[in-house]
């Protein structure tokens, strides 16, 4: 007995080693926890071998303390293994340390039995003929009993919860291992109250320790599993169809049924069903996919067909599986996806960036055609929202591309371009001027039994190098509308080379212009301000541009440039300076003259206009009241509170404040109550405006008195004769200037006529 029991033994020590190391080895988590169990059953099991061999009382006793301490070594580890492998490690934690502290008493117990003898000794027997030494429990055997089985009921109770609670895919896990725990704790009862000479209940624990093994790290419910494999399979919403190796389809799940219209009887003849309904399919070959569509009750629908081979143990095809999913709610949002993408959502004409690909596109295969590019703007559409609302201007828009859709033929492309702007692309021959100006002249936006005229422009720029971009295309397009000056009458305007010649002559001016004032190109031209007696008392300060290349430079040159492009606020803050040099050495010259300065409108969009102006008095050290500030009435148009409030601070600090081209605004009158100027300038010019001159003068005249009523100076510029001169004084006018005085001189002649 002693020997084959030590030979079962022996087995088991190499099957626990070999399976810990594999462990060990394994990239699942819990395989760490399986190799420290396995180790630690091994002591124990070594144990009972030392008993079985050992013929002498010491090392008998090395068995037994091998057993006892292993066994509590076996219920820690047992229990961390458990916790982890049922999931409630975190749960159990207050447990687990609960129990490690009494198991390491216990273990401290059996270390100082060899002293006390209070937990077991042992006793001489006579087994197969040799010695035989057995233990004898006393009261530290049983408190370690008690210990070790009080664990054992613990984990086992953690595993019948568990498994009632998992699904049944997990139980056979959970049941084995609770039977084979239960038996090896039934096994060691038996032995403690049989008193069997030798102990095989080690040979449970051994057990359990390889099933748990198996089951943490190799176990698959293969049958359960392809029960269930089976049932998802039925139920998944994909057309699925199994063939074996020679083709012939042996099991479809209910929508296969569905679509291909088969029942169980009539598999064989699901092949032709297939061709029938999506064409021809390779079902010899394995691993494909492809796209498909077909009539399904006179809708059409979009499927994807994947064709997958199956292989046994020996990699050898045994058979394949069909899987049909119909994507046409895919297809149908991918295409509505592109579709919202490339088209506009109010009008559904195409977006600017697609527009711009799709006229690429279309250029690319007729290198050939001539083509017109065409730029729509509605004028005035902000005013037309303001006053429609919105709603009105969404279906002005929308009526705009309807009339594009009626007037463009298959061979043009069209788009918004965004707000009230609209573009296209259209074959030249195609584009019949005159019939466009009459369309566009009589555009209106019908509401009901109501018509309300839109004034629409039309920029065209024939495409005569097709390695432009299209976005420089349309620049030009839109870069037309500038020739249109009679909007009403005119609708169309073609982009030319003298508008090209004036857009580089633009851009060349607009580089220019950072050197011409370094260099001092831009310089201060000063036309004398002269008062009642003839006496020159002051002078307004007038930018020019002596160039390099081109010479004298009109102002109407490059004015206007600076003042559409923003660069005006650049040629303002040069003459406020060069007129604060000036001024500053007139005051050392003991010159009393005073110089007005004008600002621009955009100057208040681009800096402060206060802070900017004091800084540069109080860097040359000027008299305020001898830099004259000169605005425009288009000034006050916009933020009318704002910039009244800056020329108040201006009035505050010692400045006086002018206005220029009085009356040519919409509300001189209304804002003029309001205004705070000391000097209100009038133009010779609106003399010239009317037929009834003996009217003007009498308004002119009036104007005269209001503004000594309000304490304003007039200055009337533009004064060309000794008449005029004559006319003006009478009526009270304070000063003049004018061509009859002098025209804009540079700064030394000036000096050198009035400073004498």
């Amino acid at each position: 007995m002693r020997l084959q029991y030590s030979i079962v033994y022996l087995c088991l020590i190499l099957a626990l080693s070999g399976c810990a190391v594999f462990a060990m080895r394994s990239h699942k988590a819990i395989g760490k926890d399986i190799a420290r169990l396995l180790w630690n059953i091994l002591p124990p099991v070594a144990g009972n071998l030392i008993i079985l061999q050992s013929q002498n009382e010491t090392l008998s006793a090395v068995g037994c303390y091998m057993f006892f301490i292993g066994m509590d070594c076996i219920m820690l580890t047992l229990m961390l293994f458990i916790f982890r492998y049922c999931g409630v490690a975190e749960k159990m934690k207050k447990a687990g340390y609960a129990v490690m502290t009494l198991l390491t008493a216990d273990v401290i117990q059996y270390l100082v039995n060899p002293f006390t003898r209070h937990a077991f000794t042992l006793e001489r027997l006579t087994l197969d003929d040799a010695p035989y030494y057995r233990f004898v429990p006393h009261i530290g055997q049983t408190l370690h009993r008690v210990l070790d089985y009080g664990i054992l009921v613990m984990l086992l109770a953690v595993l019948i919860i568990k498994l009632a609670r998992s699904p049944r895919i997990y139980s056979e896990r959970y049941s084995v291992m609770l039977v084979v725990l239960i038996v090896s704790g039934l096994w060691q009862g038996y032995y403690i109250i049989s008193r069997t000479p030798v102990d095989r209940s080690m040979i449970g624990f051994a057990a359990f320790g390889l099933m748990s093994f198996y089951f943490s790290l190799h176990y698959r419910p293969m049958r359960l599993l392809d029960r269930m494999l089976a049932g998802v399979v039925s139920d998944v919403p994909e057309a699925i169809l199994f063939f074996d190796a020679n083709d012939r389809c042996i099991w479809a799940n209910k929508w296969a049924m569905e679509l291909l219209h088969l029942r169980e009887d009539t598999l064989d003849s699901t092949n032709t069903k297939l061709g029938e309904l999506f064409g021809s399919l390779d079902l010899h070959e394995s691993e494909w996919c492809a796209k498909r569509c077909a009539l399904i009750d006179g809708e059409m629908r979009y499927f994807v067909i994947e064709m997958h081979a199956v292989s046994d143990d020996s990699k050898q095809v045994a058979g394949s599986y069909l899987d049909i999913r119909d994507n046409t709610e895919e297809q149908q949002r991918l295409r509505a996806e592109i579709y919202n993408a490339t088209h506009d959502t109010l009008t559904d004409l195409y977006t600017r960036e697609y527009l711009h690909q799709q006229i690429e596109e279309v250029l690319k295969e007729s290198p050939d055609t001539r083509y017109l590019i065409g730029f729509l703007d509605v004028k005035n559409f902000k005013i037309v929202n303001d006053v429609f609302s919105n709603v009105f201007g969404d279906l002005a828009l929308k009526q705009i591309a309807d009339w594009l859709r009626q007037q463009m033929s298959e061979r043009a492309v069209f788009g918004r371009l965004g707000g009230d702007t609209f573009g296209l692309m259209m074959p030249a021959e195609e584009f019949d001027r005159a019939y466009f100006e009459s369309e566009l002249s009589r555009f209106a936006v019908k509401i009901g039994k109501h018509e309300f005229h839109l004034l629409i422009h039309m920029g065209l720029y024939e495409i005569l190098r097709n390695e432009l971009t299209v976005q420089v295309m349309f620049d030009r397009a839109h870069l037309a509308l500038t020739q249109i000056k009679d909007e009403y009458r005119t609708h169309t305007a073609f982009y030319d080379d003298a508008l090209r010649r004036q857009v580089l002559w633009s851009q060349q001016i607009s580089a220019e212009l950072p050197d011409a004032i370094a260099e001092g190109q831009l310089q201060p031209y000063l036309q004398p301000i002269v008062d009642r007696e003839g006496k020159v008392t002051g002078a307004e300060a007038l930018a020019r541009w002596i160039h390099p290349k081109e010479g004298f430079l009109a102002p109407g040159r490059f004015i206007p440039v600076f003042e559409k492009n923003g660069m005006i606020g650049e040629v303002d803050r040069h003459m406020w300076r060069c007129a604060c040099e000036i001024l500053s050495r007139w005051a050392n010259e003991g010159c009393e003259h005073f110089i007005s300065v004008n600002i621009s409108p955009k100057d208040f969009y681009f800096f402060d206009v206060f802070a900017e102006i004091t800084a540069l008095v109080r860097e040359y050290g000027v008299d305020p009241a001898k830099l004259r500030i000169e605005i425009t009435e288009t000034v006050m148009m916009n933020e009318s509170d704002e910039r009244m409030q800056i020329l108040n601070a201006f009035r505050e600090a010692g400045f006086i404040v002018e206005m220029d081209d009085f009356g040519s605004g919409y509300s001189s009158l209304n804002m003029l109550k309001d205004m705070p100027v000391d000097v209100l300038k009038l133009d010779m010019k609106f003399l010239g405006r009317s037929e009834n001159n003996q009217r003007a003068e009498t308004i002119l005249r009036n104007i005269m008195h209001l503004t000594k009523d309000l304490g304003i100076d007039s200055l009337t510029e533009g004064v060309e004769t000794e008449e005029q001169y004559r006319m003006l004084s009478d009526m009270g006018c304070i000063l003049f200037q004018g061509y009859h005085f002098a025209k804009p001189l540079p700064v030394a002649d000036f000096e050198e006529q009035y400073m004498q």
